[in-house]
């Protein structure tokens, strides 16, 4: 048995649907924890995507997950939604380098992703890439701790 690397939170609306299992598959697989927070029945059921953004924003608010990873249509929604909760550092990421840089630099919790967009494996390497970077904090710390700051405004 390995040991868990951490614990993330799921969740998408039904655009989202196929890719969560392989993104589910693909964590638990190196390590990870993961709980699927919401989810529709099937790809056929609809899902509003604030509700979905709600369950995984709550999670890494709460502390009862270290991350979290959402999957619309094209991720828009997703992260407006998770962005409106104190605390919450949604990050919209399309490829590697923007994954890295909303670690690195703005210590982003939540990774949000289009289905529509990215094939389910480019989403596992930018995962991957996300997690793995650690936030530089420094004088970044100070940016993020102003854009905390905004949700209190």
């Amino acid at each position: 048995m390995t040991d868990v690397q951490g614990r993330i939170a799921i969740a998408s609306d039904h655009r989202g649907y196929e890719a969560v299992d392989a993104i589910h598959d693909h964590l638990t697989g190196a390590g990870w924890s993961v709980e699927i927070v919401a989810r529709p029945a099937d790809a056929d059921a609809g899902v509003d995507y604030p509700d979905a953004a709600r369950e995984v924003a709550e999670a890494v608010q709460q502390h009862r997950v270290d991350r979290g990873v959402l999957v619309c249509g094209s991720g828009i929604g997703m992260s407006m939604a998770a962005n409106r909760l104190q605390g919450i550092r949604a990050a919209l990421v399309a490829d590697t380098h923007a994954a890295e840089m909303s670690r690195r630099h703005n210590d982003a919790n939540v990774l949000c992703m289009g289905s529509s967009c990215l094939e389910p494996d480019v989403m596992n390497g930018i995962l991957d890439v996300w997690l793995h970077t650690e936030f530089e904090g420094g004088r970044h710390e100070r940016r993020v701790n102003k854009i905390d700051a905004l949700g209190s405004c």
